[in-house]
Protein backbone atom coordinates (compact mmCIF):
# COMPACT_ATOMS: atom_id res chain seq x y z
CA UNK A 1 0.00 0.00 0.00
CA UNK A 2 1.57 3.27 -1.09
CA UNK A 3 -0.54 5.50 1.15
CA UNK A 4 -0.86 9.27 1.30
CA UNK A 5 2.41 11.21 1.69
CA UNK A 6 2.81 12.95 5.04
CA UNK A 7 1.82 16.51 5.85
CA UNK A 8 5.04 18.03 7.16
CA UNK A 9 4.34 20.59 9.91
CA UNK A 10 5.17 24.21 9.07
CA UNK A 11 5.28 26.90 11.72
CA UNK A 12 4.42 30.50 11.04
CA UNK A 13 7.45 32.81 11.26
CA UNK A 14 7.61 35.44 13.99
CA UNK A 15 7.11 38.19 11.41
CA UNK A 16 3.65 36.84 10.73
CA UNK A 17 2.39 38.12 14.08
CA UNK A 18 2.89 41.71 12.95
CA UNK A 19 1.33 40.98 9.56
CA UNK A 20 -1.72 39.42 11.23
CA UNK A 21 -2.25 42.48 13.44
CA UNK A 22 -1.82 44.78 10.45
CA UNK A 23 -4.38 42.88 8.34
CA UNK A 24 -6.90 42.78 11.21
CA UNK A 25 -6.62 46.52 11.65
CA UNK A 26 -7.14 47.04 7.91
CA UNK A 27 -10.24 44.80 7.93
CA UNK A 28 -11.75 46.62 10.91
CA UNK A 29 -11.27 49.91 9.06
CA UNK A 30 -12.96 48.48 5.97
CA UNK A 31 -15.92 47.21 7.98
CA UNK A 32 -16.26 50.57 9.70
CA UNK A 33 -16.36 52.26 6.29
CA UNK A 34 -19.34 50.12 5.25
CA UNK A 35 -17.77 47.26 3.27
CA UNK A 36 -20.05 44.20 3.49
CA UNK A 37 -18.46 41.12 5.05
CA UNK A 38 -20.11 37.67 4.98
CA UNK A 39 -19.53 33.91 4.68
CA UNK A 40 -18.35 32.41 1.36
CA UNK A 41 -16.77 35.78 0.70
CA UNK A 42 -14.02 34.64 -1.66
CA UNK A 43 -16.46 34.55 -4.59
CA UNK A 44 -17.88 38.05 -3.96
CA UNK A 45 -16.47 40.90 -6.05
CA UNK A 46 -15.93 44.35 -4.54
CA UNK A 47 -13.55 46.19 -6.84
CA UNK A 48 -12.92 49.07 -4.45
CA UNK A 49 -11.96 46.62 -1.71
CA UNK A 50 -9.63 44.73 -4.08
CA UNK A 51 -7.87 47.95 -5.02
CA UNK A 52 -7.44 48.76 -1.33
CA UNK A 53 -5.87 45.32 -0.86
CA UNK A 54 -3.57 46.03 -3.79
CA UNK A 55 -2.43 49.33 -2.32
CA UNK A 56 -1.52 47.51 0.92
CA UNK A 57 0.52 44.82 -0.83
CA UNK A 58 -1.91 42.04 0.08
CA UNK A 59 -2.17 40.74 -3.50
CA UNK A 60 0.72 38.80 -5.02
CA UNK A 61 2.48 38.86 -1.67
CA UNK A 62 4.62 35.82 -2.52
CA UNK A 63 5.60 37.06 -5.96
CA UNK A 64 9.10 38.34 -6.75
CA UNK A 65 9.50 42.08 -6.29
CA UNK A 66 10.30 42.48 -9.98
CA UNK A 67 6.70 41.43 -10.65
CA UNK A 68 5.25 43.75 -8.02
CA UNK A 69 5.19 41.24 -5.17
CA UNK A 70 6.58 41.28 -1.64
CA UNK A 71 8.77 38.13 -1.80
CA UNK A 72 6.92 36.66 1.20
CA UNK A 73 6.82 32.90 1.75
CA UNK A 74 3.59 30.99 1.04
CA UNK A 75 3.26 30.36 4.77
CA UNK A 76 3.42 34.12 5.47
CA UNK A 77 0.84 34.73 2.77
CA UNK A 78 -1.32 32.18 4.56
CA UNK A 79 -1.79 34.68 7.40
CA UNK A 80 -3.18 37.33 5.05
CA UNK A 81 -5.56 34.85 3.43
CA UNK A 82 -6.94 33.34 6.61
CA UNK A 83 -7.57 36.73 8.19
CA UNK A 84 -9.50 37.83 5.11
CA UNK A 85 -11.60 34.67 5.07
CA UNK A 86 -12.19 34.54 8.82
CA UNK A 87 -13.60 38.06 8.64
CA UNK A 88 -15.65 37.34 5.50
CA UNK A 89 -13.96 40.01 3.38
CA UNK A 90 -15.12 40.35 -0.28
CA UNK A 91 -11.92 39.21 -2.00
CA UNK A 92 -13.53 37.75 -5.15
CA UNK A 93 -12.31 40.56 -7.40
CA UNK A 94 -8.70 39.42 -7.10
CA UNK A 95 -8.89 35.98 -5.49
CA UNK A 96 -8.34 33.61 -8.42
CA UNK A 97 -5.76 35.87 -10.01
CA UNK A 98 -3.79 36.05 -6.76
CA UNK A 99 -4.17 32.37 -5.87
CA UNK A 100 -3.36 30.68 -9.16
CA UNK A 101 -3.48 32.68 -12.41
CA UNK A 102 -0.71 35.11 -11.45
CA UNK A 103 1.67 32.36 -10.22
CA UNK A 104 1.00 30.41 -13.42
CA UNK A 105 1.86 33.45 -15.55
CA UNK A 106 5.06 34.00 -13.56
CA UNK A 107 6.06 30.39 -14.09
CA UNK A 108 4.81 29.70 -17.62
CA UNK A 109 3.75 33.02 -19.19
CA UNK A 110 5.34 35.06 -21.94
CA UNK A 111 7.13 38.32 -21.30
CA UNK A 112 4.12 40.17 -22.70
CA UNK A 113 1.73 38.40 -20.32
CA UNK A 114 3.98 39.21 -17.38
CA UNK A 115 4.34 42.84 -18.44
CA UNK A 116 0.68 43.51 -19.24
CA UNK A 117 -1.21 41.40 -16.70
CA UNK A 118 0.81 41.02 -13.50
CA UNK A 119 0.85 44.76 -12.59
CA UNK A 120 -2.94 44.86 -12.95
CA UNK A 121 -3.34 41.85 -10.67
CA UNK A 122 -1.20 43.22 -7.84
CA UNK A 123 -3.01 46.55 -8.09
CA UNK A 124 -6.36 44.80 -7.50
CA UNK A 125 -7.70 45.81 -10.90
CA UNK A 126 -7.70 42.42 -12.60
CA UNK A 127 -10.24 39.63 -12.07
CA UNK A 128 -9.50 36.19 -13.56
CA UNK A 129 -11.81 33.29 -14.43
CA UNK A 130 -10.68 29.68 -14.73
CA UNK A 131 -11.93 27.65 -17.72
CA UNK A 132 -11.46 24.00 -16.79
CA UNK A 133 -14.79 22.15 -16.38
CA UNK A 134 -17.06 21.49 -19.34
CA UNK A 135 -20.56 20.09 -19.92
CA UNK A 136 -20.32 16.28 -19.66
CA UNK A 137 -16.73 16.53 -18.39
CA UNK A 138 -16.84 18.12 -14.94
CA UNK A 139 -13.79 17.32 -12.85
CA UNK A 140 -12.44 14.82 -15.39
CA UNK A 141 -10.18 17.39 -17.00
CA UNK A 142 -8.54 14.93 -19.39
CA UNK A 143 -11.88 14.56 -21.19
CA UNK A 144 -12.16 18.22 -22.27
CA UNK A 145 -13.52 18.78 -25.77
CA UNK A 146 -12.88 22.50 -26.21
CA UNK A 147 -10.43 22.76 -29.10
CA UNK A 148 -7.94 25.34 -30.31
CA UNK A 149 -6.92 25.27 -33.96
CA UNK A 150 -3.62 26.67 -35.17
CA UNK A 151 -3.63 29.66 -37.52
CA UNK A 152 -1.32 32.53 -38.41
CA UNK A 153 -0.05 34.20 -35.25
CA UNK A 154 -2.18 32.25 -32.81
CA UNK A 155 -5.12 29.93 -32.16
CA UNK A 156 -8.91 29.82 -32.61
CA UNK A 157 -10.91 28.36 -29.73
CA UNK A 158 -14.20 26.50 -30.17
CA UNK A 159 -16.09 24.93 -27.29
CA UNK A 160 -17.78 25.53 -23.94
CA UNK A 161 -16.78 25.85 -20.29
CA UNK A 162 -19.15 25.62 -17.36
CA UNK A 163 -19.25 26.45 -13.62
CA UNK A 164 -16.88 29.31 -14.44
CA UNK A 165 -16.76 31.49 -11.34
CA UNK A 166 -16.97 35.25 -11.94
CA UNK A 167 -16.43 35.04 -15.71
CA UNK A 168 -18.87 37.95 -16.04
CA UNK A 169 -16.56 40.09 -13.88
CA UNK A 170 -13.26 38.92 -15.37
CA UNK A 171 -10.78 40.75 -17.53
CA UNK A 172 -9.03 37.48 -18.41
CA UNK A 173 -9.80 33.78 -18.45
CA UNK A 174 -7.40 30.84 -18.63
CA UNK A 175 -8.79 28.10 -20.88
CA UNK A 176 -7.74 24.45 -20.96
CA UNK A 177 -8.23 23.16 -24.49
CA UNK A 178 -7.16 20.39 -26.83
CA UNK A 179 -4.63 21.48 -29.43
CA UNK A 180 -3.60 18.05 -30.76
CA UNK A 181 -5.74 15.03 -31.60
CA UNK A 182 -4.55 11.70 -30.26
CA UNK A 183 -5.35 8.57 -28.31
CA UNK A 184 -3.63 9.76 -25.12
CA UNK A 185 -6.18 11.74 -23.12
CA UNK A 186 -3.54 13.63 -21.14
CA UNK A 187 -1.51 14.60 -24.22
CA UNK A 188 -2.16 17.40 -26.68
CA UNK A 189 -3.68 19.84 -24.17
CA UNK A 190 -2.75 23.50 -23.80
CA UNK A 191 -3.67 26.42 -21.54
CA UNK A 192 -4.36 29.83 -23.03
CA UNK A 193 -5.25 33.28 -21.71
CA UNK A 194 -8.34 34.87 -23.26
CA UNK A 195 -8.86 38.61 -22.80
CA UNK A 196 -12.44 39.54 -21.89
CA UNK A 197 -14.85 40.78 -23.03
CA UNK A 198 -14.54 39.21 -26.47
CA UNK A 199 -17.33 39.14 -29.09
CA UNK A 200 -16.45 35.50 -29.83
CA UNK A 201 -16.87 34.50 -26.17
CA UNK A 202 -20.45 34.60 -24.88
CA UNK A 203 -20.95 34.43 -21.10
CA UNK A 204 -24.27 33.16 -19.74
CA UNK A 205 -25.25 33.17 -16.05
CA UNK A 206 -25.85 30.08 -13.94
CA UNK A 207 -27.78 31.30 -10.91
CA UNK A 208 -27.26 29.54 -7.60
CA UNK A 209 -30.01 28.62 -5.15
CA UNK A 210 -29.74 32.07 -3.58
CA UNK A 211 -30.63 33.50 -7.02
CA UNK A 212 -27.18 35.07 -7.22
CA UNK A 213 -24.77 34.95 -10.15
CA UNK A 214 -21.55 33.24 -9.17
CA UNK A 215 -21.15 30.58 -11.87
CA UNK A 216 -21.31 31.00 -15.64
CA UNK A 217 -21.25 29.04 -18.86
CA UNK A 218 -18.82 30.41 -21.45
CA UNK A 219 -19.15 29.52 -25.15
CA UNK A 220 -16.22 30.15 -27.52
CA UNK A 221 -17.09 30.65 -31.18
CA UNK A 222 -13.78 31.17 -32.95
CA UNK A 223 -12.19 33.20 -30.16
CA UNK A 224 -8.65 34.21 -31.21
CA UNK A 225 -5.68 33.88 -28.83
CA UNK A 226 -2.26 35.16 -29.94
CA UNK A 227 0.77 32.91 -29.52
CA UNK A 228 2.17 34.95 -26.64
CA UNK A 229 -0.95 34.29 -24.58
CA UNK A 230 -0.33 30.54 -24.47
CA UNK A 231 1.01 29.33 -21.11
CA UNK A 232 4.17 27.30 -21.60
CA UNK A 233 4.48 25.44 -24.89
CA UNK A 234 1.52 24.05 -26.83
CA UNK A 235 0.89 20.51 -25.62
CA UNK A 236 2.09 21.16 -22.05
CA UNK A 237 -1.38 21.90 -20.75
CA UNK A 238 -1.76 18.81 -18.58
CA UNK A 239 1.49 19.47 -16.75
CA UNK A 240 0.53 23.10 -16.23
CA UNK A 241 -3.05 22.49 -15.10
CA UNK A 242 -2.07 19.76 -12.61
CA UNK A 243 0.50 22.08 -11.05
CA UNK A 244 -2.30 24.64 -10.74
CA UNK A 245 -4.62 22.24 -8.93
CA UNK A 246 -2.42 22.17 -5.82
CA UNK A 247 -2.89 25.95 -5.61
CA UNK A 248 -6.63 25.68 -6.22
CA UNK A 249 -7.48 22.86 -3.83
CA UNK A 250 -5.35 23.35 -0.73
CA UNK A 251 -5.88 26.92 0.47
CA UNK A 252 -7.87 28.17 3.46
CA UNK A 253 -10.80 28.97 1.16
CA UNK A 254 -11.42 25.21 1.00
CA UNK A 255 -12.40 24.97 4.66
CA UNK A 256 -13.05 28.54 5.86
CA UNK A 257 -16.00 29.61 3.69
CA UNK A 258 -18.44 29.16 6.59
CA UNK A 259 -16.18 30.21 9.48
CA UNK A 260 -17.87 33.65 9.78
CA UNK A 261 -21.21 31.85 10.14
CA UNK A 262 -19.84 29.51 12.82
CA UNK A 263 -18.38 32.42 14.73
CA UNK A 264 -21.65 34.35 14.73
CA UNK A 265 -23.83 31.35 15.57
CA UNK A 266 -21.53 30.12 18.34
CA UNK A 267 -21.73 33.57 19.97
CA UNK A 268 -25.25 32.64 21.04
CA UNK A 269 -25.32 31.74 24.77
CA UNK A 270 -24.64 28.02 25.29
CA UNK A 271 -23.48 28.02 28.91
CA UNK A 272 -24.09 24.67 30.60
CA UNK A 273 -25.21 22.86 27.43
CA UNK A 274 -22.56 20.20 27.14
CA UNK A 275 -23.67 18.65 23.85
CA UNK A 276 -23.76 22.01 22.07
CA UNK A 277 -20.33 22.89 23.43
CA UNK A 278 -18.96 19.54 22.27
CA UNK A 279 -20.36 20.09 18.78
CA UNK A 280 -18.77 23.54 18.52
CA UNK A 281 -15.51 22.24 19.99
CA UNK A 282 -15.42 19.38 17.49
CA UNK A 283 -15.86 21.79 14.57
CA UNK A 284 -13.10 24.04 15.88
CA UNK A 285 -10.79 21.03 16.33
CA UNK A 286 -11.43 20.04 12.72
CA UNK A 287 -10.69 23.59 11.59
CA UNK A 288 -7.39 23.62 13.48
CA UNK A 289 -6.40 20.28 11.93
CA UNK A 290 -7.27 21.39 8.42
CA UNK A 291 -5.42 24.64 8.99
CA UNK A 292 -2.27 22.70 9.82
CA UNK A 293 -2.69 20.48 6.76
CA UNK A 294 -3.30 23.45 4.47
CA UNK A 295 -0.33 25.30 5.92
CA UNK A 296 1.79 22.21 5.28
CA UNK A 297 0.77 22.22 1.61
CA UNK A 298 1.66 25.93 1.39
CA UNK A 299 5.07 25.11 2.81
CA UNK A 300 5.59 22.29 0.30
CA UNK A 301 4.64 24.58 -2.59
CA UNK A 302 7.14 27.13 -1.28
CA UNK A 303 9.81 24.42 -1.41
CA UNK A 304 9.07 23.71 -5.06
CA UNK A 305 7.06 20.52 -4.53
CA UNK A 306 3.75 19.64 -6.24
CA UNK A 307 1.58 18.23 -3.43
CA UNK A 308 -1.46 17.51 -5.61
CA UNK A 309 -2.52 14.50 -3.55
CA UNK A 310 -2.30 16.31 -0.21
CA UNK A 311 -4.26 19.19 -1.76
CA UNK A 312 -7.02 16.77 -2.80
CA UNK A 313 -7.26 15.54 0.80
CA UNK A 314 -7.54 19.11 2.14
CA UNK A 315 -10.20 20.00 -0.43
CA UNK A 316 -12.34 16.93 0.27
CA UNK A 317 -12.21 17.17 4.05
CA UNK A 318 -12.65 20.94 3.90
CA UNK A 319 -15.85 20.77 1.83
CA UNK A 320 -17.30 18.24 4.27
CA UNK A 321 -16.58 20.53 7.21
CA UNK A 322 -17.91 23.65 5.49
CA UNK A 323 -21.23 21.94 4.89
CA UNK A 324 -21.30 20.50 8.43
CA UNK A 325 -20.87 23.99 9.87
CA UNK A 326 -24.11 25.06 8.19
CA UNK A 327 -25.91 22.23 9.99
CA UNK A 328 -24.24 23.14 13.29
CA UNK A 329 -25.44 26.73 12.85
CA UNK A 330 -28.96 25.47 12.07
CA UNK A 331 -29.07 23.50 15.34
CA UNK A 332 -27.77 26.45 17.34
CA UNK A 333 -30.28 28.83 15.78
CA UNK A 334 -33.19 26.44 16.41
CA UNK A 335 -32.05 25.94 20.02
CA UNK A 336 -31.69 29.67 20.68
CA UNK A 337 -34.39 31.06 18.42
CA UNK A 338 -35.39 33.80 20.84
CA UNK A 339 -31.83 35.17 20.92
CA UNK A 340 -31.20 35.21 17.16
CA UNK A 341 -31.15 38.56 15.38
CA UNK A 342 -32.21 39.23 11.80
CA UNK A 343 -28.61 39.66 10.63
CA UNK A 344 -27.67 36.14 11.67
CA UNK A 345 -30.80 34.73 10.02
CA UNK A 346 -29.95 36.47 6.72
CA UNK A 347 -26.36 35.26 7.01
CA UNK A 348 -27.48 31.70 7.66
CA UNK A 349 -30.15 31.67 4.93
CA UNK A 350 -27.74 32.75 2.21
CA UNK A 351 -25.04 30.30 3.31
CA UNK A 352 -27.55 27.42 3.42
CA UNK A 353 -28.42 28.08 -0.22
CA UNK A 354 -24.75 28.36 -1.26
CA UNK A 355 -23.47 25.31 0.64
CA UNK A 356 -24.42 22.61 -1.91
CA UNK A 357 -21.83 24.05 -4.32
CA UNK A 358 -18.98 23.63 -1.83
CA UNK A 359 -18.48 19.97 -2.79
CA UNK A 360 -18.53 20.86 -6.50
CA UNK A 361 -16.07 23.70 -6.94
CA UNK A 362 -12.39 22.82 -7.19
CA UNK A 363 -13.20 19.21 -8.09
CA UNK A 364 -16.20 17.11 -7.19
CA UNK A 365 -16.10 14.89 -4.12
CA UNK A 366 -16.20 11.72 -6.25
CA UNK A 367 -13.21 12.75 -8.37
CA UNK A 368 -11.16 13.80 -5.34
CA UNK A 369 -11.87 10.54 -3.53
CA UNK A 370 -10.89 8.64 -6.66
CA UNK A 371 -7.51 10.43 -6.61
CA UNK A 372 -7.08 9.67 -2.92
CA UNK A 373 -8.22 6.05 -3.36
CA UNK A 374 -5.62 5.41 -6.06
CA UNK A 375 -2.92 6.46 -3.60
CA UNK A 376 -4.15 3.82 -1.16
CA UNK A 377 -4.11 1.07 -3.77
CA UNK A 378 -1.13 -1.37 -3.71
Amino acid sequence: MSGIPPFTPHELPETSRHKRAEVREFLMQQQASGTEFRSNSWTRVDRAFSEQCGSRGYIGATWPKKHGGQDLSPVEQFVIIEEMLAAGAPVGGHWLADRQSGPQIIRFGSERAKRDILPEIVAGRCCFAIGMSEPNSGSDLASVRTRATREQGGWRIEGRKIWTTNAHNAQYMTVLCRTEAGAQRHAGLSQMIVALPDPAASISPILNLADEREFNEVAFDGCFVPDDMVLGEPGEGWKIVTSELALERSGPDRFMSTVPLLREASALPVSGEAEVQRTIGRAIAHLVTLRGMSMSVSGMIGEGQSPNLQAAVVKDLGAVLEQEIVEIARDLIEEKASAVDDRLIRHFTRTTLEAPSFSLRGGTREILRGIIGKALTP
